[in-house]
């Protein structure tokens, strides 16, 4: 396996582990971030294990959590890691289980790796150039010497069959006018379809793993959000596209903010 893959995946379990002791304590500690988003000690502590751990890469990394890099030095990066340590905080705070630990490997302004690790489920997503995309199941006493025997059960997310019905999966916490247009839109074109909600960057991987055929993200995300999911979806056929243009998103922007974007799978 590739080490950087390795790296990554040991990573986010690390992370996760973290994320778990905050989130079963029932530790309370939250603060707003200037945008008044929820920043808790689990983000902090799993950004901290993420650093950890990608320190052997010797790249540099950019997080959500971590110090504000200019961009005329990042500008220069030809590769690096970009990470959300907890995706999803408004998930964690609702106790609904539906958040991720992300990290993408970039190189230029293209994800080429990327793991979307579920820690109260157990399931890792992960993708690169070489593997294609797939998904494992990791239990609560693992250990690093089994990781080997684990990727060899990996289930590949291609090999998947989409849903029956035109299925469409769209944010848990959210929702918004546009997003409810563009899927009675759809529901006009094709008659019938199905609507699953999600929380974080799972609905990148609902579409990578053939379980919805498409996820519109009509409302604003920042590069971190997305970019592991990104790898997630590419590496299994899926297209992550511009709203508006339709070109494919890029990352490591001056402004990190994303455009509306869509993920689409083979249909």
């Amino acid at each position: 396996m590739n080490t950087n893959l390795r790296l990554a995946i040991l990573s986010a379990i690390k992370a996760g582990e973290e994320i778990l002791k905050v989130y079963e304590e029932g530790d309370g500690e939250i603060e707003f971030k200037s945008d008044r988003s929820p920043l808790t000690k689990a983000d902090r502590n799993a950004h901290l294990a993420i650093v950890e751990g990608l320190k052997k890469s010797g790249l540099p990394v950019l997080s959500e959590e971590g110090e504000t890099i200019p961009y005329h030095d990042r500008s220069e990066w030809e590769l690096f890691w970009l990470i959300d340590p907890l995706d999803g905080t408004k998930e964690f705070v609702k106790k609904n289980g539906e958040f991720t630990v992300n990290i993408a490997l970039i190189a230029l302004d293209t994800p080429v790796l990327g793991v979307v690790y579920v820690p109260v489920t157990g399931v890792l997503y992960f993708a690169s150039e070489q593997t294609g995309s797939y998904k494992i199941q990791i239990s609560r006493d693992f250990k690093e010497a089994e990781l080997s025997n684990i990727i060899d059960q990996a289930e590949s997310l291609s090999n998947s069959e989409y849903p029956t019905i035109y299925t469409i999966v769209a944010s848990r916490s959210h929702s918004n006018k546009e997003t409810e247009e563009f899927v009675s839109k759809k529901e006009e074109e094709l008659g019938s379809i199905d609507l699953i909600s999600a929380g974080s960057s799972l609905k990148l991987c609902l579409v990578a793993e053939r379980k919805a055929h498409i996820y519109p993200r009509l409302a604003p995300t920042m590069e971190w959000d997305t970019a592991a999911g990104h790898a997630v979806a590419y590496y299994s056929d899926c297209k992550v596209y511009d709203y508006k243009t339709g070109s494919e998103l890029k990352y490591n922007k001056e402004n990190m903010l994303n455009p509306w974007f869509v993920v689409a799978g083979q249909y």
